[in-house]
């Protein structure tokens, strides 16, 4: 009996012992597994954020691969339109003005204007290559983000093309459009239509006149500086009375394939095209193309600034208008416009209200916002 007792505690007191060796030579594996384990950690952290900074750098060097259409000119010469035309193409998305890129533009050559900002700038370690990226990383976004997505990203913003030659060293692949029109038509619609622009006065025709030739032949200049193959000039006359032929020249430019929508972009306004009640053309680029707006400035000036315009707006001349006629040919028009003619005459309560529904509003009027969703970010 006693042996037996004997025999059962040595036998446990082995299989404990067993049983403590076992659980000692598991938790030396344990913690041999997990020293080798954490002496790894911060070189895979560093991969990982290597492989995390990797892909941003490609996603955010994409921009520099894909085509960017820029859409300028002096304010009334038609960019609304060109921006329309070209909304209508199923590749391209440009899209309402989005104000804040010319104005970070101006903001990247004010600094380098200034000889002390600058200068600051590089004592605090910003560089030049750091801002350039830092601006073409903020206009790619807002050109992604802001509407739809699409294979060519566009941009109308009227004075962009004042910074054409910066942009282009951004943007390896973009290309611009410079809208041309009358300095006569453009500043008779700024004084009717009671644009508020920097600089253009409602009132002095004079003044009018200095501005515009001053703005266009900045813009003017810097399309010629970038070249012939990324820039090219449309003039508003030319669109609107021959929109086929000149429509077939511009995508031939941007290297885009014809498509028929491109010549009846009313057809697709509230639907691929939206348009924004804060701009002054909306309610005019709801119709077809049209001549409504090609001569209204007719008799509207005054004979003693007539008298003077090739002293005030040399770059008329330059550009090639008739600055001595009262009554200038811009040109023939195609059956096309004629036919759309014949239709907003025909249909002429329709289109009215149809513009009405589109009439400028005070951009803090809440209806504005009424049936706005918003754009989810492009991942």
């Amino acid at each position: 009996m006693c042996r037996r007792i004997l025999f059962n505690i040595n036998h446990r007191t082995i299989r404990s012992r067993w049983f403590f060796i076992t659980i000692l030579l598991v938790t030396i594996i344990i913690v041999i597994l997990l020293a080798y384990r954490l002496s790894n950690i911060p070189q895979e952290c560093l991969l990982g954020q290597n492989s995390f900074r990797k892909q941003n750098n490609i996603n955010h060097n994409s921009s520099l691969e894909r085509p960017v259409i820029f859409i300028g000119g002096m304010p009334r010469s038609g960019t609304t339109l060109m921006r329309a035309i070209l909304d209508s193409h199923p590749l391209v998305r440009c899209g309402e003005e989005t104000r804040v890129i010319p104005r970070i533009l101006n903001m990247r050559v004010a600094w380098e204007k200034s000889n002390l900002e600058w200068s600051r700038l590089m004592a605090g370690g910003i560089s030049e290559a750091m801002i350039d990226s830092a601006v073409r990383a903020f206009i790619y976004e807002i050109l992604l983000n802001h509407n739809q997505y699409a294979d060519v990203l566009c941009d109308k913003d009227p004075f962009v093309l004042k910074y054409a030659t910066y942009i282009s060293s951004i943007f390896s692949n973009a290309k611009f459009i410079l809208l041309v029109r009358d300095a006569r038509a453009v500043i008779h619609s700024v004084m009717t239509r009671k644009v508020t622009i920097t600089g253009f006065s409602l009132l002095d025709y004079r003044q009018n006149l200095k501005v515009w030739n001053k703005g266009m032949e900045a813009m003017m200049d810097q399309c010629t500086q970038v070249g012939k193959d990324k820039c090219l000039p449309v003039y508003y006359e030319q669109l609107v009375l021959q929109p086929k032929n000149v429509i077939e020249n511009i995508l031939k430019f941007l290297n885009l394939t014809w498509v028929d929508s491109v010549l009846h972009h009313e057809e697709l306004i509230g639907k691929k095209i939206s348009l924004s009640k804060t701009e002054h053309s909306s309610d005019q680029v709801i119709k077809p193309i049209n001549l409504d707006a090609l001569t209204r400035w007719i008799g509207h000036i005054p004979s003693d600034v007539k008298s003077e315009i090739d002293t005030l707006a040399p770059m008329l001349k330059r550009l090639g208008y008739d600055t001595q006629s009262d009554v200038p040919t811009y040109g023939t028009p195609d059956q096309l416009v004629l036919d759309n003619m014949n239709e907003l005459k025909k249909n002429a309560e329709f289109w009215d209200s149809k513009a009405k529904s589109y009439a400028r509003q005070a951009p803090n009027d809440t209806r504005l916002f009424q049936n706005h969703t918003k754009h989810q970010p492009i991942l």
